[in-house]
């Protein structure tokens, strides 16, 4: 059995789609990440390499903390990047609102779709569960978590679409060799 502890990286106050740019976190807030540490369990850390993620692991204090993995990273929105939702539905409303109502293969110019980051972050996890850890820490993003809600929970995409992630929160989610079990979404210590 594996227990991921999937951890979503500190807050960047963007207020569009940030997806492979490489935003720093804020780490301010030393009272929440002390109650973040504090729930986690003394295990392994690995994160997107992207410097929000790596950033929030690294403040963690991790006693094993494994290389970086590219392949957890955010949704690529491409051409839509660090725009917000208003900007992309002046230029393509049908695009746009077809990637987030209908998710799937639906993806932003130059981007990819659910269904790839989906597969993209399956197969990272997949490589993790394999190495036989007990537990696992992944401080990633926001669709990186979702995508192992989706598979965990065994919905579709618009329905795990529903589920809050929000920063410097917690979502365990245990791999017993039969199934997945889901122990927390969205906790925040």
């Amino acid at each position: 059995m594996t227990r991921l502890w999937m951890v979503r990286h500190g807050p960047t106050h963007a207020k569009s789609m940030v997806g492979w740019s490489d935003i720093p976190a804020d780490l301010s807030d030393l009272a929440a990440i002390g109650r973040l540490r504090q729930f986690l369990p003394d295990a392994p850390v690995v994160s997107s390499d992207l410097i929000r993620a790596a950033a929030t692991a690294d403040v963690l204090n991790p006693d094993v903390r494994l290389p970086h993995n590219k392949d957890l990273r955010e949704i690529n929105f491409g051409d839509w990047e660090l725009r917000n939702f208003n900007e992309v539905e002046a230029e393509d409303p049908v695009t746009i609102r077809a990637y987030w109502e209908t998710p799937g293969h639906v993806a932003p110019p130059n981007g990819e779709s659910w269904n790839t980051v989906r597969l993209r972050v399956d197969r990272a996890v997949d490589r993790y569960l394999a190495d036989g850890h007990h537990d696992l820490i992944v401080v990633a993003h926001f669709g990186v978590i979702l995508t192992q809600v989706q598979r965990a929970l065994g919905i579709g995409a618009y329905e795990t679409f529903g589920h809050r992630i929000d920063n410097l929160s917690v979502t365990v989610l245990q791999n017993t060799g039969a199934g997945w079990v889901v122990d927390h979404i969205n906790h925040s210590p």
